[in-house]
C-alpha cells in the first residue's frame, strides 16, 4: 500500500525511507505489477501544464516548469529581480527538513503555486514555495534491499509535472502519475525486469503527452533503454533500446531497424555483454528539440566497462554506448547518433546533461541549432542538431587519455589508455577517473553572454583487468581491479595525497571559440549544479556546503551563504507576487560522498537533507550540523590473517564493499564504518550480516551471492587490520547504541558505484 501524507501546518514526522529497479528484455514484459488506476484529477489551477505551456516556458519566468527550466534546458532564467546591486541582502526565507542523511539531487519544479521535488528512495513532496509549509507527502514505499541494486546511492533528480499530475521515477523502476492536488497514485506502471538490478534516478520529461523515462544499472549488469509512456493511460507508447539483445534478434521494439542495420554488426556474437546485457543506460539528460521535432538522448557506458571482456572477439564501436542520439518525438525511430566515446573502455558515459542552443556557427555566421555536452570524457562537444553532425570538440578539462579528436570526430587515445593488462601495464594512471570530467550535477548557460557553465572536475583511476572477472562476480560487476594501486596498509598522509589530487572548477566555456572565459578553483573536485539569471549572476554549490553566486561575466564572487551540508544539487529560481526566491535542495551522499567522500569527511559531516530557500531579506535561520551523539571509535577484534588473506580482503573489499563504505576501508560517516562495527568481533556476526543477510531488511542483503565464506572473512581481516593501523583516521558521529550508525535517519544501504555511472 503506497502512502500519502496530507497535513495542514508545516510539521515533519519521521519519513519511511526505501530502495531501487530493473527494465524489462521486452516490450510485452512491462504490463506487470501495476496498481489499479483512479480517476484522474482535473487539471485545472493545480499543475495545469499542457504542451503550450511546456512550449513557452522561457517566457514565463515566474515558474521552474520543468528539470531544467525548458526544453532547450539552458538552466537560465529571465528573472531580473536579484542583481548584483542587491545580492548582499540575500538570505534565508525558509528551510524544510527532508529526513533523510543520504544524497540529495533534486531541482524543484514550481507551477501554479506549489513547489513539486524529491528526496532520496524516490519520495515526492508538495511544498507551499513561500512559507516552506508542507502540503503532502508520497512515499512509493520502495523495499530497503533494492537498494543494493543503486550504483550510485538511492538518489532521484526530480519530478514532471503535466495534466493535473506529477510524474515521479521510483528507483525500484516504477513510473508513477500522483494526483498534484493530494498526492495519491493515479498510475503506476513497472518499466522494467526487476528481477535485473535496474534503477530510476533520473527526471522524467514530458513531450507531446508522453512521459519519457530511462533507468540505470550498467555497473551491475544490463541493458538499457528510453521509453515513452502515455500521460494520461500510462500505456507504452514507444521504446527505444541503446544496444542489442544477446542474440542479435528483433524485440519488437522501435529500434528494431536500426539495430538491424546499423548497430548489430558493432558488437561481436561472445562475450560478457550477451550475459551482463551490454550497459548503455539512459539515467539523465532527455531533450526535446521543438525545432526538429525529435528527442535527444544520452547514453552510458557499456556493461562491463572493461571492452576486452564485455566484447573480447571484435574491435567494435559497441553501439550506442557512450552515444548522444537523435529519434523521432512521435514514434521513436532513429534519426542519428554521435558516439563520444567508441568502444568505452572507462565508464565514459554521456548521458550528461545535453542542452540545446541557438549558435553563429552557421555560413558567414548565420544561426545554427546546435546541441551541446560535456561528457566524462573530458571534451566539450558541439553537434548539429538537425544532422548529428559534429561541428567541434575541445577539452574543457584536464585529460591526458585522448590528445584530440580526429577529422572523423573520433578521439586520438593515448597509446596506453587501453592498456588494462596487469602483466604488461606500464603505469598510466587515467585522467578523467570514473567520476568523470563533469558528472550529473546540470550546466546552466547565459545566452546574453554566450556562455556554458560546466562544474568541472579532476580526478585520476589507474585501469587494470580485474583477474578474478566472471559474468556476474561482484555486486559491482566492471571488470576493472577497483584495488589496483591501493596499499594494503595506507601509510600516513595517503588521505592527505588523495584529496590533494581531486580538484574542482567552475568553467565559464565559450562554445563558439570553444575556449574557457573564466574559471573559478574549488577546494574539492565534487560540485554541485549551476543557475544562470538574466540579471547576470551564476549560482553554483559547492561539496563543503557553501552557496555561492558569481558574476557570469568575470566569475567574481558576489555572495555566499553555508548550509551546513552537501549543496550539489542543481538550483533553481522563481518569482511570487513580484519577489524572487533562488532554491536548492542539500544533502550528502552520491556516488562521491560514499565512495571517496571519506577524503572530505572532516568539512562535509553527514547531515539530514533540507530543502533551502533564499530572498531578498529573507529572516529564517539555516540549521547548524547536528551529528547527534558522538562515541570515540575502536576496533572490535583483535587483527588476524596473513598477508595473503589480508590481500584477498583487500580486493574482495575492494569490489563488494567500497563504493558504499568508503575506499581504503574508510567511509565517510553517511553509511556505517566498518572498521568500528559491532559485528567485526566474531566470524559469526559477520557472516551472519554479509553472507546470511540478517540485515537485509535495512538494505543490507546477503553477498553469498558473489563471494565465499572465505571471501567474507577475509574482508573481515581486512576491515580489522585497517582499524588497528589508522585508528586515528576515524569517521565522524557514530551512533552510541552500537558504536556503528551516524545518529541520521535509518537510511539502507545501497550498492554503489564509484564512478557515478548508473
Amino acid at each position: 500500500m503506497k502512502s500519502v501524507r496530507l497535513i495542514a501546518t508545516a510539521a515533519v514526522s519521521a519519513l519511511l525511507l526505501a530502495a531501487c529497479g530493473n527494465p524489462s528484455d521486452t516490450v510485452e514484459d512491462i504490463e506487470k505489477a501495476e496498481s489499479p488506476p483512479v480517476e484522474a484529477p482535473d487539471a485545472t489551477g493545480t499543475a495545469a501544464v499542457d504542451d503550450a505551456r511546456l512550449l513557452a516556458a522561457g517566457e514565463t519566468p515566474q515558474e521552474w516548469l520543468t528539470y531544467n527550466g525548458t526544453y532547450d534546458e539552458q538552466r537560465h532564467s529571465g528573472l531580473t529581480g536579484i542583481t548584483k546591486d542587491n545580492i548582499s541582502e540575500l538570505s534565508a526565507a525558509w528551510t524544510y527538513d527532508l529526513q533523510t542523511g543520504r544524497g540529495i539531487e533534486s531541482t524543484p519544479i514550481v507551477v501554479d503555486g506549489v513547489m513539486y521535488l524529491t528526496s532520496s528512495w524516490s519520495i515526492v513532496y508538495a511544498l507551499d514555495p513561500v512559507t516552506g509549509e508542507e502540503l503532502w507527502v508520497y512515499d512509493p514505499e520502495v523495499d530497503k534491499a533494492v537498494g543494493v541494486k543503486a550504483c550510485c546511492d538511492v538518489v532521484n533528480r526530480g519530478v514532471a509535472v503535466y495534466d493535473g499530475k506529477v510524474y515521479v521515477g521510483v528507483i525500484d523502476g516504477r513510473l508513477e502519475a500522483l494526483d498534484a492536488k493530494t498526492g495519491d497514485v493515479v498510475w503506476s506502471k513497472v518499466t522494467v525486469d526487476q528481477s535485473k538490478p535496474y534503477t530510476i534516478t533520473g527526471a522524467p520529461r514530458i513531450v507531446k503527452g508522453n512521459v519519457l523515462i530511462g533507468n540505470g544499472g550498467a555497473e551491475l549488469g544490463v541493458r538499457g533503454y528510453l521509453s515513452a509512456y502515455d500521460a494520461e493511460t500510462g500505456d507504452l507508447s514507444w521504446r527505444f533500446y541503446t544496444v542489442p539483445n544477446p542474440n542479435k534478434e528483433p524485440d519488437g521494439a522501435v529500434s528494431d531497424a536500426v539495430f538491424a542495420e546499423l548497430a548489430n554488426d558493432t558488437w561481436g556474437n561472445d562475450g560478457a555483454w550477451t550475459t551482463d546485457g551490454g550497459g548503455g543506460t539512459v539515467w539523465d539528460s532527455i531533450v526535446y528539440d521543438v525545432e526538429n521535432n525529435q528527442v535527444i538522448f544520452g547514453v552510458g557506458n557499456g556493461s562491463p566497462w572493461n571492452a576486452n571482456l564485455r566484447d573480447p572477439n571484435s574491435d567494435g564501436d559497441n553501439l550506442f554506448v557512450s552515444s548522444i542520439v537523435a529519434v523521432n518525438a512521435d514514434t521513436g525511430e532513429y534519426n542519428w547518433h554521435y558516439q563520444t566515446t567508441p568502444r568505452d573502455n572507462w565508464d565514459y558515459t554521456a548521458t550528461q546533461h545535453i542542452m540545446l542552443a541557438d549558435l553563429p556557427l552557421g555560413e558567414n555566421g548565420a544561426s545554427r541549432r546546435v546541441a551541446m555536452q560535456a561528457p566524462k570524457n573530458g571534451f566539450f562537444y558541439i553537434i548539429d542538431a538537425a544532422t548529428g553532425e559534429l561541428i567541434s570538440g575541445e577539452p574543457y578539462a584536464n585529460i591526458n587519455w585522448a590528445e584530440g579528436l580526429d577529422e572523423d570526430g573520433r578521439p586520438i587515445e593515448h597509446p596506453e589508455a587501453r592498456n588494462n593488462d596487469p602483466a604488461t601495464y606500464a603505469g598510466f594512471v587515467q585522467i578523467p577517473a570514473p567520476y568523470g570530467a563533469h558528472n550529473w550535477h546540470p550546466m546552466a548557460m547565459n545566452p546574453d553572454l554566450g556562455l556554458v557553465y560546466i562544474p568541472a572536475m579532476e580526478t585520476a583511476q589507474a585501469y587494470i583487468t580485474d583477474a578474478r572477472f566472471k559474468s556476474k562476480p561482484a555486486k559491482w560487476n566492471t571488470g576493472m581491479d577497483l584495488s589496483a594501486g591501493m596499499p594494503l596498509r595506507y601509510p600516513e598522509g595517503t588521505v592527505e595525497a588523495l584529496r590533494a589530487s581531486a580538484k574542482g572548477t567552475l568553467v565559464a566555456w565559450d562554445p563558439v571559440k570553444q575556449e574557457a572565459r573564466w574559471t573559478v578553483e574549488h577546494e574539492a573536485g565534487w560540485n554541485g549544479g549551476i543557475l544562470s539569471t538574466a540579471s547576470g549572476i551564476v549560482f553554483q554549490g559547492k561539496l563543503d556546503g557553501t552557496f555561492a553566486a558569481y558574476d557570469a561575466a568575470t566569475g567574481d564572487e558576489l555572495w555566499s551563504e553555508q548550509l551546513h551540508s552537501g549543496a550539489l544539487s542543481g538550483p533553481g529560481t522563481y518569482e511570487i507576487d513580484g519577489e524572487q526566491y533562488v532554491t536548492i535542495t542539500t544533502g550528502w551522499g552520491h556516488a562521491y560522498g560514499l565512495a571517496a567522500g571519506f577524503l572530505f569527511k572532516d568539512t562535509v559531516p553527514p547531515a539530514v537533507g533540507k530543502v533551502i530557500t533564499f530572498k531578498l531579506g529573507g529572516e529564517a535561520e539555516i540549521p547548524p550540523l547536528d551529528t547527534g551523539l558522538i562515541v570515540e571509535p575502536e576496533p572490535k577484534a583483535d587483527p588476524f590473517g596473513d598477508e595473503d588473506m589480508l590481500q584477498a580482503g583487500l580486493v574482495h573489499y575492494s569490489r563488494n564493499c567500497a563504493v558504499c563504505h568508503g575506499m581504503l576501508g574508510i567511509s565517510s560517516g553517511v553509511l556505517p564504518d566498518l572498521r568500528w562495527s559491532s559485528y567485526t568481533a566474531s566470524a559469526e556476526a559477520w557472516k551472519g550480516v554479509v553472507m546470511d543477510g540478517n540485515l537485509a531488511a535495512n538494505g543490507m542483503v546477503s553477498f553469498s551471492d558473489v563471494i565465499t565464506p572465505e571471501d567474507s572473512e577475509a574482508i573481515r581481516a581486512y576491515v580489522i587490520t585497517q582499524a588497528h593501523m589508522n585508528e586515528t583516521t576515524a569517521s565522524p558521529a557514530e551512533d552510541a547504541t552500537d558504536g556503528e550508525e551516524p545518529a541520521l535517519p535509518d537510511d539502507a544501504e545501497p550498492e554503489m558505484e564509484a564512478g557515478e555511472g548508473e
